[in-house]
């Protein structure tokens, strides 16, 4: 799969093979992250139910705050 321009193979990140997992996988917050797959948002009550495929292509939005 490519996420952010990058491929990463899917077996790569272990345990769950969902959104939920490569999120947890890439420690990033699920509560401050925007998802892209394969064109489409994908809103974050979907991470843990979204499977990954090899062929998937993913972005990866994480939001940084500060003053």
């Amino acid at each position: 799969m490519t996420v952010n321009g990058e491929n990463i193979p899917l077996h790569t990140i272990g345990g769950e093979q969902t959104l939920a997992g490569l999120i947890a996988h890439m420690k990033l917050s699920p509560k401050r992250i925007a998802v892209e797959r394969n064109g489409h948002l994908v809103g974050s009550s979907a991470f843990a139910t979204t499977q990954l495929a090899d062929t998937d292509v993913l972005e990866l939005i994480h939001y940084v705050g500060g003053g």
